[in-house]
């Protein structure tokens, strides 16, 4: 059966994945509404990411592919669909943070900027104020 992505609440399967994998949660709840989840499901959940909207930019994150699915471009589905909802809601760019997938992002077209560029309502959201450490990576890239 192919993996089949669509929008998803924040729930406990995805929280479990995300902590499975070292991602933060802290800040997440059901039914934000400047947060849209994308899953990928296979008879369960296997994957998922998230884009936040800050006006005319958004925050690309949370993106967690299960142990055993990884490697066959599931991250990069889910990362072309956030991006497409982005493109839909007349995002112009997304912005992300990174500790372990610079190179991963690089070959989606996400180039390395300056944390302290960023936009204000990107670097006020708890990804950017709090939740990653300033050694994480900032990345962006123009939708």
């Amino acid at each position: 059966m192919d993996v089949v992505i669509s929008l998803a609440q924040f729930d406990q399967q995805t929280e479990e994945l995300l902590k499975s994998s070292g991602l933060p949660t802290s800040d997440l709840i059901a039914g934000h509404a400047s947060r849209q989840f994308l899953a990928a499901r296979r008879g369960g959940l296997v994957g998922t990411v998230a884009v936040e909207f800050h006006g005319e930019h958004g925050v690309l994150r949370s993106l967690c592919v299960a142990e055993g699915h990884r490697g066959d471009g599931l991250g990069r589905r889910l990362v072309r669909e956030a991006e497409r909802l982005a493109v839909q809601r007349e995002v112009l760019a997304l912005y992300l943070l990174t500790t372990t997938a610079q190179d991963v992002f690089a070959a989606m077209g996400y180039v390395q900027c300056d944390r302290r560029q960023v936009p204000p309502l990107v670097g006020a959201s708890s990804q950017f104020e709090r939740l990653c450490p300033s050694s994480a990576v900032c990345m962006s890239k123009r939708l």
